[in-house]
């Protein structure tokens, strides 16, 4: 974990205009800089940056963030990698919190690069090996791939022998061989031998191109038909996906990704022009394979079988992307015909088919959620209905997109004949979330009395554009807070800690991680949409904000009072 402190002082070094402008081109429009937005296309540049508030923002498709943000966004890191990567820039060696001895994380690097090498070492002497294949390239002329795809994705042939990288490793027992998954050791007797033998073979790699680990798909008779590296240091098959390296522009530049069930489909796929497929390992998806999915594109589309393997598989896809859910980004589920897979079907009908069935027979989550779920009970009885309101509750209970989550909860109500808020009683919902900090912020459930919200937003958009009115805020600390009213006054506390006031940035990042990220992004999206919002405000603007903190202390005060 890094602490906040480096974080603020990383954003108050770096400048966002410097950061952005090395991936794409800025050019100065007033106080801001304007460019067309690197997450979507588009012909009328609408994507702005300000220096002032350390801050970007698409009027086109609502991306907006910090300078983290934004490396996290285009590079498709995670918190931690983004902020390292961004410190190196500039010369700021980053704090590792959790690793308490130096010299044991500068060998798990070391480590980690060693066991990279023996992978490329493998992967080049399988590729060699294709070459020399006339059945292995048969093989992949037969599913209608070219050199040029094949040398795009690294593929490559494991020949049958027992012990074949014997001859790229001059000490077959090195270390590196058992540890990276390449090879295997009886128990029994200790004697190694080759993991892929006889097999086409796909390198699987990180986001940083480097291989950690590989698929083989065996040629002829065998089982297992297809084998991937076993859990190592590097690869961990609930968190990785296939193909995301090579897919990484044409995500982007689709603003879609597309996850199929094997690794031939991801490369199908791309020698039809469909470049932003990817595919999970060998495992169901998994709540990290959606988080890292929304990292890179805003609509996100789940291709299965027909069968009643397939239906459970997207269920259970469904059911680990709901924590993982962000209003603005969509996931989608298609099932294709029963005979076929995402590789036969662009080969008969090609490339255009695939990509219309995907956009016309695609059924949003939001569709496919409540269809499955009217369709295991009888929805003409009472009985029935109050089924489906049984199996949908832990359910709800996990949608971390509020809106989303809220339109959901609505459709089911309709479905099962009440009201959304006679749903909520009955399934628990809209619970108030939780915090401990310098205050306690709740109000005890026998006093609670909803405070006005849209004033409470309003207020909290005031404070994230103008960090510096924070010290405007006295909410008394007698006063236990909850739910928007909390995060505005962690929102001003953050400030008041400051000796200098933060940007919008640094106050945005200060609440990353914590149960009140997705409200501040919800607000800032609101307030994004009009540009008036990034120009700078007046003493008639800051008297506003100050009278909404007066009327939020008395409607405090009077919810005390009538508890």
């Amino acid at each position: 974990m890094i602490p906040q402190d480096f974080v603020d002082q990383l954003l108050s070094r770096v400048d966002i205009v410097d950061v952005v402008d090395r991936y794409v081109p800025l050019k100065k429009a007033g106080q801001n800089y304007l460019a067309c937005c690197p997450f979507h296309k588009e012909k009328s540049p609408s994507f702005t940056v300000s220096p002032s508030k350390q801050f970007y923002h698409c009027f086109g498709c609502g991306a907006h963030g910090s300078a983290i943000g934004f490396v996290m966004e285009y590079q498709g890191l995670g918190f931690v990698d983004a902020v390292k990567l961004l410190a190196d820039g500039v010369g700021m060696p980053v704090p590792e919190v959790r690793s308490a001895n130096p010299e044991a994380a500068r060998e798990r690097r070391e480590r980690q690069l060693s066991l990279e090498e023996a992978l490329q070492i493998a992967a080049g002497y399988y590729k060699q090996q294709l070459k020399l294949s006339p059945v292995a390239v048969g093989y992949f002329k037969s599913r209608g791939l070219t050199g040029e795809i094949a040398a795009r994705f690294g593929l490559g042939y494991a020949p049958g022998d027992w012990q074949n990288l014997a001859a790229v490793f001059p000490d077959y027992q090195d270390a590196r061989l058992l540890e990276s998954g390449l090879v295997i050791e009886a128990e029994d007797t200790g004697r190694r031998y080759d993991r892929f033998r006889d097999r086409v073979m796909f390198p699987i790699r990180n986001q940083r191109g480097s291989i950690i680990g590989f698929g083989g798909r065996v040629l002829g008779q065998g089982e297992p038909k297809y084998l991937n590296s076993p859990e190592t240091p590097l690869f961990e098959k609930g968190h990785e996906l296939y193909g995301l390296y090579e897919a990484e522009l044409a995500i982007r530049e689709k603003n879609r990704v597309l996850v199929v069930e094997g690794y031939m489909d991801v490369v199908a796929l791309a020698q039809f022009g469909i470049g932003y497929a990817v595919a999970t390992l060998g495992t169901a998806t998994t709540g990290d394979h959606v988080k890292k999915l929304l990292r890179h594109a805003d609509q996100v589309y789940f291709c299965f079988d027909g069968d009643k393997a397939g239906r459970k598989a997207a269920w259970r896809a469904l059911e680990n992307s709901l924590p993982q859910l962000v209003d603005g980004k969509a996931l989608n589920f298609l099932f294709l015909p029963p005979e076929h897979d995402p590789d036969s079907y662009v080969r008969e009908f090609g490339a255009a088919a695939f990509e219309q069935l995907l956009e016309e027979q695609s059924l949003p989550l939001s569709v496919y959620f409540t269809r499955e779920l009217t369709g295991r009970v009888d929805m003409n009885t009472p009985e029935g209905k109050a089924d489906l309101i049984r199996q949908a509750a832990p359910l709800l209970a996990q949608i971390a997109a509020p809106v989303l989550a809220f339109i959901i909860r609505k459709r089911l109500a309709e479905l099962a004949g009440m009201e959304v808020d006679e749903l909520d009683a009955l399934t628990g919902g809209q619970k108030r979330t939780e915090r401990k900090g310098k205050r306690e912020y709740r109000l005890p459930d026998e006093s609670y009395r909803q405070i006005n919200t849209p004033i409470i937003k309003k207020q909290i958009k005031w404070l994230l554009m103008n960090p510096a009115w924070g010290n405007d805020v006295r909410l008394p600390d007698s006063m236990p807070l909850s739910d928007d009213l909390a995060c505005f006054a962690m929102l001003a506390e953050s400030v008041q800690g400051h000796d200098q006031p933060p940007n919008t940035a640094q106050l945005m990042e200060s609440l990353r991680g914590t149960p009140y990220e997705a409200l501040v992004d919800s607000v800032l999206q609101q307030a994004m949409q009009d540009p008036v919002e990034f120009a700078d405000p007046g003493e008639d603007d800051r008297k506003l904000f100050q009278d909404g903190n007066q009327r939020l202390l008395n409607m405090l005060r009077e919810a005390r009072w009538k508890g």
